[in-house]
């Protein structure tokens, strides 16, 4: 069985005193992309926060490719190879795309290492390559969200964390965006993927988890969720 890259066991984590996740679970395998769906307030996004450093976990441990990371910060998780795209199309607006790929890669002080990490983005976002002077402030919603995967890769991840990705996208941009994480997967990347689109979410999924209310609620195959009925009655609108 491939080894667990990240494993979050007993996560309590929230805002002040206020807990928002409840000892919640989840574990990811390399090259697999799990999806995290649930009802809004479920935690997910919470979640994705706990665990790369940006909402102070209380208690619970999270282990990243054999490490502890619980309670580092984001800058220093990011070079340990866990990559986080938050949810919102946040771009630099007045700066080109190439800029804001440059950007994603400022970790990096290779020269040979970015220009390959850019050959591999442009590989999988060809219109990203066709439009690197364009500033990032003038592209459609879509395009903008493929500016932010795109500027996460720069780092070459073992992981990439993306929260909401479809979230306000025209129907064209989410089967286009849900089209690149596959994409992503079948390049070799590991993904974790928050989403509200659940039933879309699921099908591209290898494994899953629903939240509700801070809690594991169900988790299995991507398959066999879309296929039980309590999930389907309680999450998928039938």
């Amino acid at each position: 069985m491939t080894p667990l890259l990240l494993q979050a066991q007993g996560l309590t984590a929230g805002y002040g005193k206020m807990p928002i996740l409840h000892d919640v679970s989840l574990d990811v395998r390399a090259g697999e992309m799990v999806s995290i769906i649930g009802p809004n307030g479920a935690g997910k996004s919470t979640a994705l926060k706990s665990i790369v450093g940006f909402v102070k976990v209380s208690s619970g441990h999270v282990r990243f490719d054999g490490q502890e990371i619980t309670g580092l910060r984001p800058d220093q998780v990011l070079p340990r190879g866990l990559a986080y795209v938050p949810q919102g199309r946040i771009v630099f607006p007045q700066m080109t795309v190439l800029e804001n790929l440059e950007m994603g890669g400022y970790i990096e002080r290779d020269g040979q290492r970015i220009r390959e990490a850019l050959e591999q983005v442009f590989g999988l976002f060809p219109i990203l390559s066709e439009r690197q002077r364009q500033k990032a402030g003038t592209m459609s919603g879509g395009e903008q969200q493929m500016v932010a995967i795109a500027r996460a890769l720069m780092t070459r991840p073992k992981l990439i964390m993306l929260d909401e990705p479809s979230l306000g996208l025209s129907p064209k941009f989410v089967s286009l965006i849900f089209d690149k994480l596959m994409a992503m997967k079948h390049s070799g990347y590991t993904l974790v993927v928050v989403e509200q689109n659940a039933a879309k979410a699921l099908a591209v999924a290898d494994r899953g988890y629903v939240l509700e209310l801070g809690r594991n609620r169900f988790e299995g195959t991507g398959a066999a969720l879309l296929a039980d009925p309590e999930v389907k009655r309680l999450y998928l609108g039938g």
